[in-house]
């Protein structure tokens, strides 16, 4: 039965993604001729044929790395094997990419084949020219790199670095979805990503699952399916929610489901529905079974991962349909648009009303990417002390309340009032940064997460690595010992106001959505090596005397103070091509004025309260060693100290 399953399973996979998405496209309109500069029945079908051909070679190529880092053990065979499928996709990938790209120029300049040189010529102007050849060919070079890597590389830590590799492979896939230019843009990219990313795990796992089965011992199936199943479930969620993020942003509103792309929505939605049932019975039911009787489960356990791999086909024929349907919602980028204001034309976004303190709260800009990662974040750290408490272990309640409050908090900033207006105002994205790298940082570091994560994660036994095992490698890796001494940590922290201020990272982070991103992590990574240096309860690498991490922080707060000075009494704008030529109505030189007594003054705050706390665990640390040389001196009679008093009497007798 498995080795029928390892043909038909993929097979039908493919097949029934080629009937869906050619049914989709014929209904959705995609497949009809345009009335204008038609690029022919080959460029129709063939695009998104090759598009199909690119997501299926992406999912089974992060599905093989993904199980080879987190579910299989490098010494048995069913790892090696792993990485040859990993490579053996990478490189379908790679040419399918270049078919797309190939085909995206055909689209693009509507040109009939041709030998000419003039043609060859017009091809390289669009694949390096154009910002849609050149996503083409950064795909398809990333796709050639996984491959050869896929086949040099063994090593479970440098593969983690590949698979990195391979997500960044699916950004510029990402960008060029619709709404790429509309007011949705940053939205509709976080939630395409999410969706590729996810759904590629999600599928190519359990495509990488079932080909793998004759390296899998039957006892070890059970563990690797488990590992699988923790993974295609918060894929399964990721997708949800990214789903509908994408469909609400394509559709406007409940009364164009009854549209093409509509109906189209509602096709994908019933079969990702299917697919979480299918899943939640091989999660409660079926690995419980296979785990007691693994010989009798295995035929109703190959039925259903068939069934699952049929209507991951559905869903990826039809999805791949969709991103060529036209959508109801009109995509209209901001450029485009006769009365938009200069505003509306930097951010491409509509305009938040004029701020007021309540605005602060009543707005939102929801980020897909920070909702999710703060939710998996109080999930996974409650699920943590709810298996202390279950096994009788004490967890304090107060680091629970901070981590919980901490992830709200990041969830305001990045959601919130704050993110409405950073992109307008130079003071909302300063208390942005004050508060994601001093105000939120000094909540979770408190909270002692990789503490958390050392008692209650399961210690793998059989040489693969689970999360306890990638976090104890990070935290103990010669890296973080490097960025987390807290001399190293301090610059950091400091010299991060200069270089991001001073540099082009500022216009980056302020103009392009993966640089806001970028902007919002290395804040908090920096602010939570400062505050874990100065206060933290995990284990450290190095840590200071109490009397030099005072004089640390003092150090940077002087730091802080003087940047906070230095923008307050500025008469040069930084950023005056973005902040200075918004025209909304409010003086950018007197706003970053303003933003400059945010870092002098709420900067402060935290950095006031982390002295106070060094200060309260410095009186503690001299309370404890006190009492334990009081212990000692019961112990021992005082012995200590009747030798000091005779050293001192043998000394007075000499003179």
């Amino acid at each position: 039965m498995a080795r029928t399953v390892r043909i038909i399973g993929p097979a039908l996979l493919v097949g029934v993604a080629f009937v869906s998405l050619l049914t989709a496209l014929v209904f959705g309109g995609a497949a009809a001729p345009l009335p204008l500069l038609d690029p022919g029945p080959i460029v129709r079908f063939g695009l998104p044929v090759a598009k199909l051909l690119v997501n299926l070679g992406v999912a089974v190529t992060l599905g093989a790395l993904l199980l080879a880092c987190f579910a299989l053990t490098p010494k048995r065979p069913e790892f090696g094997r792993a990485l040859d499928i990993a490579a053996g996709a990478a490189a379908f990938w790679a040419v399918a990419s270049a078919a797309t790209g190939f085909l995206v120029f055909l689209e693009v300049t509507n040109l009939p084949l041709s030998l000419d040189p003039s043609f060859g010529s017009t091809l390289g102007v669009v694949l390096t020219s154009t910002e849609i050849g050149q996503a083409w060919v950064g795909t398809t070079l990333i796709a050639a790199t996984v491959t050869v890597l896929c086949f040099a590389v063994r090593n479970p830590t440098l593969l983690a670095f590949v698979l990195g590799l391979a997500v960044v492979g699916l950004v510029p896939m990402a960008q060029q979805g619709h709404a790429g230019g509309t007011e949705s843009h940053d939205a509709a990219v976080t939630a395409l990503g999410l969706h590729l990313v996810f759904a590629a795990v999600w599928l190519g796992g359990l495509v990488v699952i079932v080909l793998l089965r004759p390296q899998l011992d039957p006892d070890r199936l059970p563990t690797v399916l488990a590992r699988y199943s923790t993974v295609a479930l918060v894929s399964f969620l990721v997708v949800a929610v990214s789903g509908y993020v994408s469909a609400e942003i394509r559709l406007g509103s409940l009364d164009r489901l009854t549209t093409p792309y509509g109906i189209l929505v509602l096709v994908k939605v019933s079969a990702l529905v299917v697919l979480g049932v299918l899943g939640a019975l091989q999660r409660r039911r079926m690995l419980r079974r296979i785990s007691a009787d693994p010989a009798g489960s295995r035929g109703p356990f190959w039925v259903l991962v068939t069934v699952e791999l049929a209507f991951m086909g559905i869903a990826s024929g039809v999805a791949s349909a969709l991103a060529r349907t036209a959508t109801p919602v009109q995509e209209v980028p901001a450029t485009e648009i006769a009365e938009a204001t200069p505003a509306e034309i930097l951010t491409g976004q509509p305009l938040p009303p004029p701020l007021t303190l309540s605005r602060y709260i009543t707005e939102w800009n929801v980020d897909v990417l920070w909702v999710l990662l703060t939710a998996f974040g109080v999930f996974f750290y409650l699920a943590g002390v709810h298996r202390l408490r279950k096994r009788g272990d004490s967890w304090p309640v107060h680091r629970t309340v901070l981590w919980v409050s901490g992830m709200l908090l990041l969830f305001y900033v990045t959601n919130g009032g704050v993110n409405v207006y950073q992109d307008y105002l130079f003071s909302a994205h300063m208390l942005a940064h004050m508060t994601l790298g001093m105000v939120v940082p000094l909540l979770l570091v408190p909270a002692a997460p990789v503490t958390l994560v050392m008692r209650a994660a399961t210690r793998r036994a059989d040489g693969s690595r689970g999360g306890r095992e990638w976090v104890l490698l990070g935290v103990h890796s010669r890296f973080a010992a490097f960025v987390g001494h807290p001399v190293v940590a301090a610059v950091l922290f400091a010299g991060s106001l200069i270089l991001f201020y001073y540099s082009p990272l500022f216009s980056w982070a302020t103009t392009d959505h993966i640089g806001h991103q970028w902007m919002i992590v290395h804040f908090l990574i920096v602010g939570y090596l400062f505050v874990q240096a100065l206060i933290g309860v995990d284990p450290s690498p190095v840590q200071l005397p109490y009397p030099m991490r005072l004089l640390l922080l003092l150090g940077t707060m002087a730091f802080h103070a003087f940047f906070g000075l230095a923008l307050m009494t500025s008469t040069g704008l930084l950023l005056a091509d973005w902040y200075g030529a918004l025209g909304w109505g409010i003086d950018a030189l007197e706003d970053q004025r303003a933003a400059g007594g945010i870092a002098w003054s709420v900067g402060e705050i935290p950095t006031v309260a982390l002295a106070i706390i060094v200060a309260f665990m410095w009186s503690r640390s001299d309370d404890k060693e006190s009492k334990r040389l009081d212990r000692k001196a019961d112990r021992n009679g005082d012995a200590d100290l009747a030798e000091y008093n005779a050293q001192l009497a043998r000394l007075a007798g000499r003179r």
